[in-house]
């Protein structure tokens, strides 16, 4: 199924769009009580919140850009002042204009979902006699404070404390509210998500499956925006804190993975790489491992244009695919974590790209590992030689695997790792392994990591790593964490220790690889796990590998020592200032509410 409703600017939005924060410009000829009097117009009133994920501010700053750099995925961003690698850089000016759109249409999505959340209260459906109007009602309404849930959510991880905006937009409301505690925003929004997931409905429920806000998401949600809340923040004076209740929202994280768990489980679809490939066949199966995808019509979004496998393309290539590029490389480091009988690296790490003669080759200077999940050249039918960016590929939101290791995290938190938590955590490793390595891969393994909370946190965190590798949520599990720097520290001594190895011959890794094509075009490495001192036959090209980390001039290739530099070393050494300043505009409409003050700026 593909719908189209993400790019649909809804004619029923109340307010039109303004550069001024928040403040309206005009009334619409419509008006609330009738948009939402009716199952229709309700549904399109909602839909409008559901619009600003076509925006660049999501499809391709929010989803992915902007959520390096970590342990697993990495861009260099001193070698630009462009916005991006301001951000990648962690020095974002007031004036760059990724930061702004973001801010932007992160609270015209509020606006809109504010308009829809007070029509549906007051429209008198929400207690219909119709059953069905009354549960389509309330499911609407659980949309709409869950997608304001996750625009709140982004806010507060990338600018901290904002102002907190819950009624809809009224001529003569005053708009220049001042920041509120970035705690009190979260506790609230999960306070309103307890309150109406009950009266949500399921994916296999709704018209669009897991290409709407359903009550999967919604449990989901506020299990994640808990661990949000109980975790670790940076404070205005370059801190790492948290809050003494910090527990009460484990507990509550527990609750509702557990609720999910209990009320609408499922068995993990044998097939990882399948669940990615249904993304790029616009396949949206229910009950299964994806609860919730942005559903980009056709033309729409940018998954498979600046992240996933390098295609080469263009109007005088072989091929029809157009280009598609990656702009979140994979370190060697993160690739060589896994186990090599992990069945998740390969569908994670494309060590390969498609040429513009539609052959797949290693890919550019053997350390470009893409994002192997999503490829335009997965696609069923061609976008078109010169095509680039709108491939219509949905872009995941939380699969059921999260859930289950939200579940350990919290329960691990609470009461150490019990059988319970073990369990969570071996359902997501069997699908990992073929069954007969479950034995020691599963068992032995989780037996192994369990012996105490902080052994069974740290397997957590990496098989957080291996089973999300490029769905781009990592920078947000490492803030809440609180250990964000220090795996930036890991990561660069990781990859300085490999290339040394390399450089002295003293590697186990492959210092080279070895690669080549069959003849049905298959793409095959020889070596992929271990160093081989030269290939069986002349059939196979040499690519170096763990050697190319190595520099002549500088020991090091510069990113090594360049990416996380001011993740490690930044204003203040150890602590990542992960967030970044109000964009200048915002300050400027603010009527001087709003200001860039503390976090060093």
């Amino acid at each position: 199924m593909k719908i189209k409703y993400i790019i649909i600017t809804a004619a029923v939005t109340l307010m039109s769009s303004c550069s001024d924060f928040l403040e309206p410009e005009s009334l619409s000829t419509f008006d609330t009580n009738y948009v939402f009097s009716n199952v229709d117009d309700a549904r399109k009133g909602v839909n409008a919140i559901y619009s600003h994920f076509g925006q660049d501010a999501f499809r391709s700053r929010l989803s992915n850009n902007m959520t390096g750099n970590t342990d697993i995925e990495r861009q260099s961003g001193w070698n630009s002042n462009g916005d991006r690698y301001q951000i990648w850089n962690l020095e974002a000016l007031e004036s760059n204009r990724d930061l702004e759109i973001v801010w932007t249409y992160a609270y015209q999505a509020i606006r809109d979902a504010n308009i829809a959340i007070e029509g549906l209260e007051a429209s008198g459906k929400l207690e219909s006699s119709d059953v069905t109007e009354a549960n389509t009602m309330n499911h609407l309404l659980g949309e709409a404070y869950t997608l304001r849930a996750y625009w709140y959510s982004m806010l507060i991880y990338y600018f901290g404390d904002v102002p907190y905006i819950v009624e809809a937009p009224k001529a003569g409301n005053d708009f220049n509210l001042p920041k509120e505690n970035r705690n009190v925003i979260l506790a609230g929004e999960i306070q309103n998500l307890i309150n109406v997931e009950a009266n949500m409905l399921w994916a296999d429920q709704v018209p669009y499956g897991i290409e709407q806000v359903n009550r999967e998401y919604t449990l989901g949600m506020i299990a994640r925006l808990s661990l949000q809340r109980g975790g670790y923040y940076l404070t205005p004076d370059l801190t790492m804190a948290r809050e003494s209740d910090y527990l009460d929202y484990y507990q509550i994280a527990k609750d509702y993975t557990a609720k999910l768990i209990s009320l609408k489980d499922r068995e993990l679809p044998e097939d990882y790489r399948q669940v990615f490939m249904n993304e790029c066949k616009f396949l949206t199966p229910v009950n299964s491992d994806v609860l919730f995808e942005v559903p980009f019509a056709v033309g729409n979004g940018d998954v498979a244009w600046n992240i996933g496998v390098r295609v080469e393309g263009g109007p005088t290539a072989a091929h029809s695919y157009g280009s598609g590029n990656n702009y979140m490389a994979i370190p060697p480091t993160y690739y060589l974590s896994f186990d090599t009988t992990d069945i998740r690296r390969d569908v994670t790490c494309s060590l390969y790209k498609i040429n513009p003669s539609f052959e797949q080759e290693f890919v550019n200077g053997g350390l470009d590992i893409g994002q192997g999940k999503w490829s335009r050249h997965f696609l069923d039918t061609p976008p078109g030689a010169s095509s680039a960016k709108g491939t219509g590929i949905n872009w995941p939101m939380m699969r059921y695997p999260d859930v289950l290791l939200m579940f350990a995290e919290a329960e691990n938190e609470l009461n150490g790792p019990t059988a319970e938590a073990q369990e969570a955590l071996k359902r997501v490793r069997r699908r990992a392994f073929d069954a007969t390595y479950w034995g020691t891969k599963v068992d032995a393994y989780v037996g192994q990591v369990s012996g105490g909370k902080d052994t069974f946190f740290d397997a957590i965190v990496d098989e957080r790593a291996w089973e999300f590798g490029g769905e781009m949520i990592r920078k947000y599990e490492l803030i809440r964490w609180g250990i964000y720097s220090e795996k930036m520290a890991e990561t660069v001594e990781g990859l300085k220790q490999l290339a040394d190895a390399a450089f002295n011959g003293t590697t186990q890794f492959p210092d080279y690889m070895y690669w080549k094509t069959d003849e049905s075009g298959d793409f095959t490495i020889l070596n992929p796990n271990r160093r081989v001192v030269a290939p069986p036959d002349d059939t196979w090209n040499q690519q170096s590998f763990l050697l190319a980390l190595h520099s002549d001039q500088f020991t090091y290739q510069e990113w090594i020592t360049k990416d996380w530099e001011n993740y490690i070393n930044g204003p203040q050494p150890g602590v990542v200032r992960y967030i970044f300043p109000i964009p200048a505009s915002a300050i400027a409409n603010s009527q001087g509410t709003l200001s860039n003050d503390g976090y060093g700026f």
